[in-house]
């Protein structure tokens, strides 16, 4: 998938927000972007973020960042554990198969480094 024109037309999975943070440069086509993603990668960035840093750096590093929280209902958490129950085989993890969904339905990229979505539509894999 190649890289497309708006920045803002990205899901960010809890492994891009990272790299981003780390300041991984094959992430610099989204810089400045508003970072679309979900609470709960949000939780996943901030625990890795506290394994490294004191919690007050962390909260300086997030408040740098442009956020915008998708949210969650009862029939996209089905589809999500569906879609994850469908690719067992691959050992995604919930929070990134609701992401992926989450992406989908708001008409989005999914932009990651889980080479696990490889082959899957409307993903953009990045390391």
């Amino acid at each position: 998938m190649k890289i497309l024109e708006t920045m803002n037309d990205y899901f960010f999975d809890t492994y891009a927000i990272i790299e981003i943070i780390k300041g991984n440069e094959k992430y610099n086509f989204v810089s400045g972007a508003t970072i679309i993603t979900s609470p709960m990668n949000l939780a996943e960035v901030y625990y890795a973020l506290l394994l490294l840093y004191e919690k007050s750096l962390v909260e300086d590093i997030l408040k740098k960042l442009d956020f915008q929280f998708l949210g969650i209902n009862p029939e996209l958490a089905k589809s999500a554990a569906l879609f994850r129950h469908q690719n067992k085989k691959l050992e995604l993890s919930y929070i990134d198969c609701i992401g992926y969904v989450l992406a989908l339905n708001s008409n989005l990229i999914f932009l990651t480094g889980d080479k696990g979505f490889a082959g899957f539509d409307k993903v953009l894999i990045v390391k």
